[in-house]
């Protein structure tokens, strides 16, 4: 939705000259540039580098509304106390997070550093996201489980003025069986809900109405495409798959800017509800163009009177959400009510060895009753099957939006440990139609060579044990094959790969001989040193082979034979008198 950057002073500064002057001075030194220094944060205005494109299909809160006040001009930087201890001045009133809602930030920032390091996300900028989309949960209005106290939602996306999204959920998470709200202080809409929903606060469920499993789930969303955030173009691209809006993205970073100042953390209930929404004065006839960046010096703010009451991203906060308006039918058809039928899309065989990256993408087209390619249909893909496959970015859903030939491609499938079969199935969002699904195989690691790292002759007097140890490196195609499994057995010959039942054996755990040995794993470099080998009472020539899935074999030979009689030491001379 459009944001109205003219009403975003409080009421009374908006109609004196200094409140005109505010304005021109904020814009002009919080408006986000588009150079940011190594963390990430927004440059100095006047960088002209434009917005990363992003398509606007699929994002979290389906360009729902926002709140669109900007941070107050002075710094939240406190100030040091004259005497030694904790600081004093805590800064400006809008730089205190309710506490539960703080805690819950900072819980999504350390789960995800752990679980996604690459994406270097800050919490600063989930506080920043939060202001926008709920004003921090109405103020921190949360249980004590970190639950919302009655439900935040946004305006029913029926085409009335905002998005067109149909009921997903039957009404499960909004209460709204004929069209989607956003819901949950994260503001998002069912159908993302629906796979980005994640257990922040480990009670077994994902509800986007508590505070802890929506900044989680905020947080995955922001780092599902392996975006850093710590680069610009990755912290723009993730903000504006939130919600694609050029004012939305200025908005969020200065915030973030505001929040990497300085915060300190406030009673829950107490903090400050933002005034002014991005669809204030929004006709309900249509939906409005975009408006163009932050107010320029001498942009007069507009002095109308807010003509809603105020809500957290356009939404009510009453548990019991008001009867949904009557349907308003789209002047033509959405792209997804076009849709009969999804078709494969030239997908080749999806096979891929444990822990390597499928070298194959699905691709799925949308197609009318009559064959027609159908562009711009929100095609969602979804892992199923005892796996732990993921798409790239360690999802196992993902939404993606048909091009002009009617095609998704679904992000690259990363295999993982487990072995075996598992499903992608497809569907359109918002629309049910007769599907395709696809079947992944992962085979397990294999090493098409293996070699013995050393030369040494492995020999051993019966009833002793051999001196070294055996190592051997597996690869391949030439490259480390690590963590691949491997055999060894003690043979009877080189064409009879029978196990021995005598000669040269293993110890297990319980100290018992054992002539095969399984589970075995080369290590990161592909190397695998084997147990130590002791000699019964039989002596001759033993032949030890080692295999792994792939067809990578090597072969030792092992001698054990009685000492050499002509190779003990000569008797010491007498002694001289």
């Amino acid at each position: 939705m459009a944001a109205h950057f003219g009403r975003r002073l409080r009421k009374g500064a908006a109609t004196t000259a200094v409140a005109a002057a505010a304005v021109a001075a904020l814009s002009a030194s919080q408006a986000p540039g588009a150079a940011g220094d190594d963390h990430g944060r927004p440059a100095a205005a006047g960088s002209s580098s434009p917005a990363p494109d992003v398509a606007s299909d699929g994002n979290a809160t389906g360009n729902s509304p926002y709140y669109t006040d900007l941070p107050p001009l002075k710094s939240p930087n406190p100030s040091p106390s004259p005497t030694v201890g904790d600081p004093v001045a805590r800064g400006e009133a809008e730089a205190g997070i309710p506490a539960t809602v703080l805690d819950a930030y900072k819980k999504a920032e350390a789960e995800l550093r752990s679980s996604k390091p690459g994406c270097n996300l800050p919490w600063q900028l989930l506080a920043a996201i939060g202001k926008v989309e709920s004003g921090q949960a109405r103020g921190g209005r949360v249980d004590a489980n970190g639950t919302t106290i009655g439900r935040i939602l946004g305006p029913q996306l029926d085409g009335n003025g905002f998005a067109l999204i149909k009921d997903t959920d039957h009404g499960e998470y909004d209460g709204n069986s004929h069209y989607d709200q956003a819901i949950g202080p994260m503001q998002f809409i069912p159908s993302t809900w629906a796979w980005a929903g994640r257990d922040g606060n480990a009670d077994g469920k994902a509800d986007p109405n508590n505070v802890y499993d929506a900044a989680l789930a905020a947080g995955h969303y922001l780092c599902r495409n392996d975006w850093d955030m710590s680069t610009e173009p990755g912290l723009h691209s993730a903000i504006l798959s939130y919600n694609n809006s050029q004012d939305y993205l200025n908005l969020v970073l200065n915030w973030l800017q505001y929040y990497r100042k300085g915060t300190h953390s406030v009673p829950d209930g107490t903090g400050g509800v933002p005034s002014h929404r991005s669809d204030d004065g929004t006709p309900s006839t249509h939906t409005p163009a975009p408006s163009g960046p932050p107010a320029k010096p001498g942009h007069k703010p507009d002095t109308k009177p807010d003509p809603k009451p105020h809500q957290p991203g356009g939404g009510s906060e009453s548990p019991d959400p008001q009867p949904p308006k009557p349907p308003v039918p789209p002047e033509q058809p959405t792209p997804s009510d076009t849709v009969d039928h999804l078709e494969d899309a030239g997908t080749a065989r999806l096979t891929a060895m444990a822990g390597d990256a499928f070298g194959q993408r699905i691709g799925t087209r949308a197609e009318t009753k009559a064959g027609t390619a159908v562009a711009k249909v929100r095609v969602r893909f979804t892992i199923t099957g005892d796996t732990d496959s993921t798409f790239a970015g360690g999802e196992t859903v993902a939404t993606v939006a048909t091009d002009a030939k009617g095609v998704a491609h679904a992000p690259a499938l990363q295999a993982g440990e487990k072995t075996g079969d598992f499903k992608i199935t497809t569907a359109v969002v918002g629309h049910q139609v007769e599907s395709v699904g696809y079947t992944a195989t992962v085979t397990a690691r294999a090493a098409d060579t293996l070699t013995r790292t050393g030369d040494t002759a492995m020999t051993c007097t019966p009833g002793g044990e051999f001196a070294e140890q055996i190592q051997v490196k597996a690869t391949y195609k030439g490259a480390a094959a690590d963590r691949v499994a491997a055999t060894a057995t003690l043979i009877k010959a080189d064409d009879d790969a029978t196990e021995n039942d005598k000669g040269p054996y293993f110890k297990d755990a319980d100290g018992k001989t054992v002539r095969t040995l399984t589970g075995l794993k080369t290590d990161a470099e592909g190397r695998l040193t084997l147990p130590k080998l002791y000699a019964d009472d039989t002596t001759g020539t033993f032949l030890l082979r080692v295999t792994t899935p792939g067809g990578g074999t090597v072969t030792v030979e092992l001698k054990v034979a009685a000492a050499d009689a002509s190779a003990s030491p000569s008797p010491s001379p007498s002694a001289t008198s």
